[in-house]
């Protein structure tokens, strides 16, 4: 039986991981960590996330139980993020990791412990979402420079970084395929008199509203027609599950780099 943590137990995407765990036949929760300063340390993890009491009681230091897991599954915020990372690598633990906003040090941060110990990062661990990647990028190469791409986004009120990591990651596939690169092209917000459309932009669209778990769709418009690939999640237990394959997955691998695309075989 595979051993899991879960950090960041208290969140909602938190207490969808344990809920997930729980239901895979080949994992086990054996770890569920929060920030130091939670009032929820010592609180039962099962109880958490509505699955009943498990008598597992949530930890607040990584070092503590680094011997108490094979993977950890890490849905946070980058700071923290950056830090398990470290924990792991150091501890020779694996990680799945879905946190999205780095700045570039704190990405390179991450990148740097794959050296050390197998990490599977992904801005969206959701499988519909990985084959839209695969989508975006066939139809980046068959429709070229002959359309405009926009991509749009939306999530609930309380995600804290925009666009999602998932848009940037649509539009870096998009980017990659068309010899482009996103830093250079990316259009983040439109108003006045902005002028006419640069054919080589990449434009993005945010929205930030109620309860949504996660919409996004890229549009490849053209004269006389347009194709659009949408992706709309319901629950967050599609990226729930999708890091507990992955963490499965991620079991026998060796040191290095890995994304959701090699755990389904995409690439």
């Amino acid at each position: 039986m595979l051993r899991i943590a879960v950090t960041g137990a208290a969140g909602r995407m938190g207490k969808t991981l344990i809920q997930a765990v729980g239901n895979h036949p080949e994992t086990e929760l054996t770890v569920a960590l929060e920030r130091p300063d939670s009032s929820l340390i010592g609180a039962d993890a099962g109880e958490l996330a509505g699955i009943g009491r498990n008598n597992l009681a949530v930890c607040g230091d990584i070092q503590a139980v680094i011997d108490d897991f094979d993977v950890l599954i890490d849905f946070t915020v980058p700071a923290a993020s950056v830090a398990n990372a470290e924990a792991c690598a150091a501890g020779g633990k694996k990680l799945v990791l879905g946190t999205t906003g780095f700045t570039d040090q704190q990405k390179a941060g991450v990148l740097a412990c794959a050296g050390q110990s197998a990490l599977c990062m992904a801005s969206n661990f959701s499988t519909g979402v990985n084959l839209c990647f695969k989508l975006a990028d066939m139809a980046a190469r068959v429709l070229g420079d002959d359309v405009d791409i926009e991509i749009s986004e939306a999530h609930h009120r309380h995600k804290i970084d925009a666009p999602s990591g998932t848009a940037l990651s649509l539009g870096e596939v998009v980017a990659k395929a068309l010899g482009r690169d996103l830093k250079e092209v990316a259009v983040y917000g439109r108003e006045g008199q902005t002028g006419a459309r640069d054919g080589q932009t990449i434009g993005f669209a945010t929205v930030r509203a109620g309860d949504i778990v996660g919409d996004h769709t890229v549009m490849f418009a053209a004269e006389g027609e347009r194709v659009e690939i949408t992706h709309k999640a319901s629950s967050r237990m599609s990226f729930a599950r999708g890091a507990v394959r992955a963490a499965v997955w991620l079991a026998d691998k060796s040191p290095g780099l890995y994304d959701m695309q090699d755990v389904l075989g995409l690439k």
